[in-house]
């Protein structure tokens, strides 16, 4: 942006409001121990320090934040010098991160520019840039009012340049400056804004709901990458059966998941909040389950109306025609989430196994052909939330969570003769030459 384009954006900023220590709730002994060591060594070496962000946000609601991001105006290589245990990291925005014992790392940011924000340049989205600014340039170019606000460790006050206090105060959720314009620039914006209103349970401010109704068409722009990460945050908030409720109103959840027709959405909806409601309770005692095992139990309702899942035949050459097909099926699905195929194994795994779990879980023991299978404890697990889910007794937590399941990839040694012992269920974990582009084929 051209100096006196950016001198006369500056002069259009607002004042903002600064609100002093006795007049909001956030208090140091609240903030992280190591997070607090870093503003105290930048102020130290003079330079501004604040605690910004979701961490300000979360302190002002008077809950715990899970991450602790701190800005200054000290330049990258600055901060290096005063940090000697720290590195920098990022291509469009250059972080610092700087490492505490106990793998513990605390992210530092040099306060950015406006450029983004510029009512009257492009809506392209910007290429990358470390540009440097203010805080009200750095306040201004965030995604909603709430996740604006500054925490200055030299006086402890905070500070507002969007209205972001009186938002949290009211329990809005909106984007900073015009809705449909800042989604125009990045279309993540709706998935970060919806989340968020399930996660603190906030209403979405009018115009910013109408700008994402109008809007969702712009998220096939962006990387799927992008999407799938977003997604995962949105399946991983402890609030996912809010996120869904507010997803389907919105229209969001049938761009993620176009294959849920209306027709299936009808009979499915009431399932899949009470699937995701485990997912949640499993989050908020601490035992978040993994990526693969919540994609699962989003499609299982899908599943069980579209392929009739638990009537699905569970033995020889059908089963393992069943299980092929689904494998073929969810691979096509999830082609645009950009899912691993690790991943998408272990979901396939899941599903069809789980008519094996159900035929057998009202039985006083699993028999010991199925305990002695490789997916048996996740496969039980996700039997057991599939049965609380139903208003079943509450699934067991693991003492040790699942771990994400690998791909083993095909031997290369000589192929074992004898007889191929039939099995009694289509065992899809961990199988060399499988659907997801395990073999090589020649096209």
């Amino acid at each position: 942006m051209p100096e006196s384009a950016h001198l006369n954006t500056l002069a259009e900023l607002p004042a903002p409001l600064i609100i002093p220590r006795d007049r909001h709730p956030i208090s140091r002994k609240d903030i992280d121990l190591e997070a607090l060591k870093v503003m105290y060594r930048l102020r130290d070496a003079g330079f501004a320090a604040y605690l910004v962000g979701g961490g300000v946000r979360d302190l002002y609601l008077g809950k715990t934040p899970k991450d602790f991001d701190i800005s200054t105006d000290a330049r990258p290589g600055q901060i290096r010098k005063i940090f000697r245990n720290s590195r920098v990291i990022g291509k469009r925005f250059r972080l610092v991160q700087v490492f505490f014992p106990g793998n513990k790392i605390v992210e530092v940011s040099t306060l950015r520019c406006l450029s983004e924000y510029d009512l009257e340049g492009s809506e392209e989205v910007l290429p990358p840039n470390n540009t440097f600014g203010t805080v009200a340039e750095d306040s201004l170019r965030r995604d909603l009012t709430i996740n604006s606000l500054f925490y200055d460790i030299a006086n402890f006050t905070v500070i507002d340049h969007v209205g972001g206090v009186e938002d949290l105060d009211r329990g809005i959720i909106r984007v900073i400056g015009n809705p449909g314009r800042r989604i125009r620039r990045d279309p993540v914006r709706i998935m970060r804004a919806v989340r968020h209103a399930a996660r603190i349970g906030f209403t979405i401010e009018s115009e910013t709901w109408r700008a994402i109704k109008n809007h969702l068409d712009y998220l096939q722009q962006c990387p799927e990458s992008r999407i799938r990460d977003e997604l995962f945050k949105d399946l991983k908030s402890g609030a996912s059966a809010g996120w869904a409720r507010l997803a389907l109103d919105c229209g969001l959840f049938n761009v993620l998941f176009p294959f849920y027709s209306a027709e299936v959405l009808a009979e499915a909806k009431t399932e899949l909040f009470a699937n995701l409601e485990v997912a949640d309770r499993f989050q908020a005692e601490g035992a978040g389950l993994p990526e693969h095992i919540l994609l699962a139990l989003l499609l299982l309702p899908w599943a069980k109306t579209e392929l009739n899942l638990l009537e699905a035949p569970e033995k020889g050459a059908a089963g393992a025609n069943f299980a092929r097909e689904t494998r073929t099926k969810l691979d096509h699905l999830l082609l645009k989430l950009n899912i691993t195929r690790a991943q998408k194994e272990g979901i396939a795994a899941l599903l069809v196994n789980l008519p094996v779990f159900s035929r057998y879980g009202g039985k006083e023991a699993w028999p010991q052909w199925l305990t002695r299978k490789s997916y048996f404890p996740e496969g039980l697990l996700f039997f057991e939330i599939c049965r609380e889910a139903a208003g079943g007794e509450p699934a067991k937590i693991p003492i040790s969570p699942p771990s994400p399941p690998v791909v083993v990839p095909r031997s290369g040694g000589r192929r074992r003769s004898g007889r191929r012992r039939s099995g009694r269920a289509p065992a899809l974990v961990n199988q060399g030459g499988g659907i997801f582009g395990l073999r090589k084929h020649d096209h």
